[in-house]
C-alpha cells in the first residue's frame, strides 16, 4: 500500500492514543486483546457467579514494544491495516528500520502473534520493553514445565457461572522475548513469538507446534492473511463518498467480522457481547455479558453476508436454551426466558435485578434472529434437527404464559416491563415489547406449519389479540400505556417498529412516530440510537434528514483506530460493537433500502448529498451470492455464485416485467425499487 493515508483500509497514526481504552483491539472470535495490553481472554471463559461473572482476565505476552532513542527516529507510525488484520508498529532511523506486527491468527483460532523485523546495514541493536505480568485476578495461575523452548502457564478460573457450571481451565505456551534483538551479519532478520492459548494442555502444545511449523514453512502470517482475504470477498460496502464515511463503514466491518470464528468452524462459540471479546472484563464493557446488542444489532449485517457466520449466533441461543427455560420457570412462566445478560450458560447475570426481570423483549430479539435467518437461507434442518424449533416454540409458550387478559379492553396484555427505553420499567403493554410478542408468535405458527409440527390455539389466540398501543388522535404509537407525549426517552425503542421489525403501518404513523421521539430522545445517549432515525427517514424519502441523523454517529468514533464509544462524550463500554452494528445497518438496510422479507429481499436505494454510489459484495441469499451497485440513475446485480436449489430474479411492479438473474450475467436497470425473489417458471 503505498498511498497508506488515503486508504480506508489503513487507519494510521504518528502516535498511539493516551487513553489506553482507545487502542487498537486484535480478535479471532475465540482469543481477544487490546494492542499492548496487558490480558488477554478467551471466548466462553468467564469467572465469578451470576451477577459478578466476568470475563477472565489471562496475562498477555504481546505486551512488547519496540524501544528506540527518539533522537535516532527519523519517522515513526501505527498502523491498522483492516484488509489483512494486522496491526503494525514502523520505526525508521537513519541507518536501520524496525517492524513490529501484531494479529490474532484468523484461521488458526489458538494463536496471538508477535512479528518483529529489522532491516538496515548491521549490526544493529534494538530494545524491547516487555511488560508481562503472571498474575490474574481470575485464575489460580501456576507455572508448568517448559514446551519446545517456551514458556507454559496454566490456571482455573476460581468461581462458576452458577454451581452446575463446571470451571474453565486455561492452559498458555508462548515464547519468551528478550530484552533486547540483534541484527549481526543479515541484512533482515524476523523474530517470531508465538502464543497459543487453550482450555485443553494437550491441545495447547499442539497448536503451538502447529504454530511453529508454520513458521518454518514461511506460511505463518500468509494463513493469516488469505483467511482474511476469504472473508473480505463477501461483505464489505464500498461507498463513494466521504473518507471518514468509508473508513466508518470499513472499519465497523472489520471489528464486527474479529468477533466471529473463522469461516468454516465448528468449534462452540459463546456469543458477542457489546465491547467485544477483547474487552468486559471485571467492571468494564458490561462484563462481556452478551445481550439483545448481538441479536439486534450486530446480527443482521452478519447475516446478510455470512449465514454460516450468523448460525454461529443461532447456535449460541439453542445451546443456552436451558438456561432460558431455567429463567422462565424461576420466574413462573412456561417456555424459555432468555437472560438480559448472558454469558456460557443462559441463566440470568444480570449484576441489576430490574432489567433481567423486565426486558423481556430479549425474546422477540432472539426470536427475529431466526425469522431472518430462516427468510435468507430456507435452511430447515437449522430447525428440524439442530434444535432451532425448540427455542422458536419456547420463546412462543412464554409469550403465551406471560400475557394477561383484559377483560375490560378484550385484549392480552403484557404487563411490569421495561422498555428498550430504560429511563421507564414496571410500564405495561410497551408497544415495541407487545410487537415483537406477536410477530414471534406469527412466525412460530408459519414455522410450524412448515415443519409440520402442532400449533397451540393459544398461539393465535393471543396473536391476534395482544394489545398494540396506537393514539389515533395524534396518529402515533405511545411507547407504552400511561406514556406521557413529551416524557424523555434513552434510546431508539418506538422506533425499532418500523425497522428492524417493519410493523405494518402508514407513511403518515412512521413519521409522527420518528419526529415525535425524536424530539424526546436523550442526545447522550447509546451510539446506536441515531442510526435507526436515519433508517426511518431514508423510508419516507427524507434525505437532509437521513443524513443529519447519520452525522450525529460520528461523534462516537474516536481516531486514530476508529474504536467507537458508546456514548459521545467518550464514556461507556468502548469499542461499542452495538453502535458499529447500528451504523452499518443504516448503510447496509438505509441506503440500500435492503428488507428481509418471507418470500424476498426487497432494495429501494437512496442517497444522501454525500454519497454517489454503493457498491455491496456478496450478499447471500438462498445460497446465491449477488453483487450490487446502487448509483442514483443505474443499478446493476450480478450473481457470481449460485444455488443448484434456488433460482433467481428481479422482480419489480406489476407492470415491469421480471428479469431472470444468471450466474456471471450482469443486468442493469434504471435505479428503482425491487426485489429479489424465487424464480418461478
Amino acid at each position: 500500500m503505498t498511498d497508506m493515508e488515503g486508504n480506508p483500509w489503513i487507519f494510521m497514526a504518528k502516535s498511539l492514543p493516551s487513553d489506553t481504552r482507545f487502542m487498537a483491539t486484535m480478535a479471532n472470535g475465540y482469543l481477544g486483546t487490546r494492542v499492548f495490553g496487558e490480558v488477554l481472554h478467551v471466548n466462553g471463559v468467564y469467572n465469578g457467579s451470576v451477577g459478578d461473572c466476568h470475563r477472565a482476565t489471562v496475562p498477555s505476552p504481546l505486551n512488547v514494544r519496540l524501544c528506540v532513542n527518539m533522537e535516532d527516529i527519523v519517522d515513526e507510525k501505527f498502523c491498522l491495516d483492516i484488509k489483512t488484520g494486522t496491526f503494525s508498529h514502523t520505526i525508521q532511523c537513519s541507518t536501520f528500520t524496525a517492524t513490529q506486527q501484531l494479529f490474532a491468527h484468523r484461521s488458526h483460532r489458538h494463536l496471538l502473534v508477535n512479528m518483529i523485523t529489522l532491516r538496515g546495514s548491521s549490526p544493529v541493536s534494538v530494545n524491547l520493553e516487555v511488560d508481562f505480568k503472571k498474575e490474574s485476578q481470575d485464575l489460580d495461575l501456576q507455572t508448568g514445565p517448559d514446551y519446545c523452548n517456551a514458556k507454559y502457564m496454566y490456571g482455573s478460573t476460581l468461581t462458576p457461572e452458577v454451581p452446575s457450571c463446571p470451571l474453565k481451565t486455561v492452559h498458555m505456551i508462548y515464547t519468551p522475548v528478550p530484552q533486547c534483538l540483534v541484527l549481526s551479519a543479515e541484512q533482515e532478520k524476523t523474530w517470531t513469538f508465538l502464543t497459543a492459548v487453550s482450555e485443553d494442555e494437550k491441545d495447547a502444545k499442539e497448536r503451538f507446534a502447529e504454530g511453529h511449523s508454520l513458521v518454518d514453512e514461511g506460511q505463518l502470517f500468509s494463513t493469516h492473511t488469505k483467511a482474511w482475504a476469504q472473508l473480505w470477498e463477501r461483505g464489505p460496502i464500498e461507498v463513494d463518498g466521504p473518507m471518514a464515511l468509508q473508513q466508518a463503514v470499513i472499519g465497523c466491518l472489520y471489528y464486527l467480522l474479529s468477533s466471529l470464528p473463522m469461516l468454516g468452524s465448528d468449534k462452540d462459540f459463546n456469543g458477542i457481547s457489546p465491547g467485544g471479546i477483547s474487552n468486559g472484563q471485571h467492571n468494564e464493557d458490561y462484563w462481556g455479558h452478551v445481550f439483545w446488542d448481538q441479536d439486534t444489532w450486530i446480527y443482521p449485517n452478519i447475516l446478510l453476508f455470512h449465514p454460516e457466520l450468523a448460525r454461529h449466533i443461532l447456535r449460541y441461543r439453542i445451546r443456552t436454551l436451558e438456561g432460558a427455560l431455567h429463567n422462565a420457570e424461576q420466574q413462573g412462566y412456561k417456555g424459555a426466558k432468555f437472560p438480559w445478560e448472558s454469558a456460557l450458560t443462559g441463566c440470568e447475570v444480570c449484576p441489576e435485578e430490574i432489567y433481567g426481570d423486565q426486558e423481556i423483549h430479549i425474546n422477540g430479539d432472539v426470536l427475529m434472529t431466526f425469522k431472518q435467518y430462516y427468510y435468507m437461507t430456507k435452511d430447515l434442518d437449522l430447525f428440524a434437527s439442530s434444535g432451532g424449533w425448540e427455542v422458536v416454540k419456547a420463546i412462543a409458550d412464554y409469550w403465551c404464559s406471560r400475557v394477561v387478559w383484559s377483560t375490560e379492553e378484550q385484549c392480552y396484555h403484557i404487563e411490569g416491563v421495561m422498555p428498550p427505553d430504560e429511563y421507564h420499567s414496571d410500564v405495561n403493554n410497551s408497544v415495541y415489547t407487545n410487537a415483537l410478542a406477536q410477530i414471534s408468535l406469527t412466525f412460530s405458527m408459519a414455522l410450524a406449519k412448515d415443519l409440520q409440527q402442532p400449533i397451540p390455539d393459544i398461539w393465535n389466540d393471543v396473536a391476534s389479540k395482544i394489545k398494540i398501543p396506537f393514539d389515533p388522535k395524534i396518529n402515533y404509537h405511545p411507547e407504552y400505556d400511561g406514556y406521557t407525549l413529551g416524557d424523555n426517552v434513552k434510546q431508539a425503542d418506538v422506533v425499532l417498529l418500523g425497522y428492524p421489525l417493519m410493523f405494518p403501518m402508514s407513511p403518515e404513523h412512521r413519521k409522527n412516530d420518528l419526529q415525535i421521539y425524536e424530539k424526546v430522545t436523550d442526545p447522550d445517549g447509546p451510539a446506536m440510537t441515531s442510526s435507526m432515525f436515519s433508517i426511518g427517514y431514508m423510508e419516507l424519502k427524507e434525505t437532509k434528514l437521513a443524513q443529519q441523523e447519520l452525522k450525529k454517529c460520528f461523534a462516537n468514533i474516536t481516531d486514530p483506530f476508529k474504536i467507537w464509544t458508546e456514548n459521545a462524550d467518550g464514556s461507556g463500554a468502548v469499542n461499542f460493537l452495538t453502535g458499529m452494528g447500528g451504523f452499518l445497518q443504516a448503510v447496509m438496510f438505509g441506503y440500500t433500502g435492503f428488507r428481509i422479507l418471507e418470500k424476498y429481499l426487497k432494495f429501494d436505494p437512496i442517497f444522501t448529498d454525500d454519497v454517489t454510489a454503493l457498491h455491496v459484495t456478496g450478499v447471500c441469499y438462498l445460497g446465491n451470492n449477488i453483487n450490487f451497485t446502487f448509483t442514483k440513475d443505474v443499478t446493476q446485480v450480478k450473481v457470481t455464485s449460485d444455488s443448484q436449489q434456488y433460482a433467481l430474479v428481479l422482480a419489480f411492479d406489476d407492470l415491469t416485467p421480471c428479469i431472470p438473474l444468471y450466474m456471471g450475467k450482469q443486468v442493469s436497470f434504471p435505479t428503482k425499487a425491487g426485489r429479489v425473489q424465487l424464480r418461478t417458471y
